[in-house]
């Protein structure tokens, strides 16, 4: 679990001033312990705020990409509760979910240059997301139990977005870009280009797999894996190499399908997640890909008010932040 808390401190200054992060012990049932670890994660994380938001991650997550007939995001939500399984090949009816518009910005066809009975349907590209149910009711719970109040629920992959979008800004709007996050037991892949959102794919492969399989290889911790890679043992590599093959495969799937179908041409990778942490890791994936990969600080657009004991621990933890930041700057920017 992560946490961040941003203070506005101006039309156009935004403060990181607290921060925290909590390891939740294998074999935890996350549902049913929510409220306590989500209490020990804001006594650590210390600080005020006067809005809270929350993503969730759960394997039963819904994110995808449609095209529909254009139609106002709250009437398509409500058409894609009842007819899920035309709309999304599956039942939603006990699911809680949300959809916006992410088709690029067009300019509006002049009446003059429009053709005499011109009554083509027009279409745009939705994001949907959603969760089962008595997933938000089990976070509900534990906002009461804690008696907090969330005014937002993201799933992370729309927050990890967010997050780019407000520490990449030039790169977000203009140039065509790939997001690679590398979470505990999943790994998201997110293809975009000039504010369009064109792809988002996910697998079950993640930072527990890597570490699962090297240590399956003769590693004795955690802690050995990250020396051995830091000083680049030859087999430590290899297998590091071989583990990283099917995430590989699919960030270059993910490339090939956008470069194909687009005038423009992917020129770097942004990686996050926890083995973002790992510089070899990052180094294995440029070098696999041929292209050049790199772990982006979503706070490169804050400043930074921190006692001075914790800037260094921020700078270890950055590359697992990028969601929390993002859904702390969607409730700042009121979106």
């Amino acid at each position: 679990m992560k946490a961040v808390l941003l203070q506005r401190r101006g039309a156009n200054r935004i403060a990181l001033t607290h921060f925290a992060t909590k390891d939740i012990p294998e074999g935890t049932n996350m549902l049913e312990t929510l409220g306590d670890h989500l209490k020990a994660l804001l006594h650590d994380l210390g600080g005020t705020a006067k809005a809270l938001g929350i993503a969730f991650s759960s394997e039963e997550a819904m994110v995808r990409i449609i095209e529909q007939n254009t139609i106002p995001p709250e009437l398509l939500r409500d058409a894609l509760r009842i007819n899920g399984p035309m709309l999304l090949n599956q039942d939603c009816r006990e699911w809680v979910i949300d959809c916006a518009a992410i088709s690029p910005k067009r300019a509006p066809v002049p009446a003059a240059e429009k053709a005499e009975g011109d009554t083509a349907t027009k279409t745009d590209y939705y994001l949907v997301g959603g969760l089962p149910r008595t997933h938000v009711q089990h976070i509900y719970e534990a906002c009461v139990k804690n008696k907090i109040l969330a005014s937002v629920l993201q799933l992370p992959p729309v927050a990890l977005i967010n997050g780019f979008e407000f520490a990449n800004p030039q790169t977000f709007q203009s140039q065509a870009f790939v997001l690679v996050d590398v979470g505990h037991l999943s790994s998201t892949v997110i293809v975009g280009a000039k504010e369009e959102i064109v792809l988002i794919r996910s697998l079950g492969y993640g930072g527990n797999h890597f570490m699962e399989e090297l240590i399956l290889h003769g590693a004795a911790s955690f802690e050995e894996i990250v020396t051995m890679l830091a000083e680049e043992e030859v087999l430590t590599v290899e297998i590091a190499r071989q583990s990283l093959s099917e995430l590989v495969r699919l960030i270059s799937s993910s490339i090939g399908f956008f470069e194909a179908r687009s005038d423009e041409a992917i020129s770097k990778v942004f990686v996050s997640g926890g083995l973002a942490k790992l510089p070899t890791v990052i180094k294995t994936l440029a070098e696999e890909l041929r292209l050049p990969c790199e772990a982006w600080d979503p706070f490169a657009n804050c400043e930074l008010n921190l006692p001075r004991a914790r800037v260094g621990a921020l700078t270890e933890h950055l590359p697992v932040l990028g969601v929390a930041c993002g859904v702390a700057v969607e409730i700042l920017q009121g979106r």
